[in-house]
């Protein structure tokens, strides 16, 4: 059964950082899979925050360019996304995603996202 296990949310103040994990069990994401943070707050669409895409490469939202950075540890199968300069506005559910050949979902940054955590939250006070 795979998993996607989120961790790492918490409350923190404007201009501080927080980094959040994701770990998954019950499968191996290749390289060549696109893995991603969403965010969603209630009663809002869910927003593709960052993400590493098939050629490897990332994705960033626009709102947090220069402030969040996606990595992973393939021998570990985690992946992270360190959040820096956090302001009130980020405040919102965290959630990891993956693709997975064969299934469909979300879509963002050219990929269908078909695998999901269940989320950490994140709130930013001003």
């Amino acid at each position: 059964q795979v998993q996607l296990v989120e961790s790492g949310g918490g409350s923190v103040q404007a201009g501080g950082s927080l980094r959040l994990s994701c770990a998954v069990s019950g499968y191996t994401y290749y390289s060549t899979y696109c893995m991603a943070w969403f965010r969603q707050n209630p009663g809002k669409e869910r927003e593709g925050v960052a993400a590493f895409v098939q050629d490897g490469s990332t994705r960033y939202a626009d709102s947090v360019k220069g402030r969040f950075t996606i990595s992973r540890d393939t021998a570990k199968n985690t992946l992270y996304l360190q959040m820096n300069s956090l302001k009130p506005q980020d405040t919102s559910m965290y959630y990891c995603a993956a693709t997975r050949p064969g299934y469909g979902g979300n879509r963002w940054a050219g990929c269908e996202f078909a695998d999901w955590g269940h989320g950490t939250q994140v709130t930013v006070s001003s």
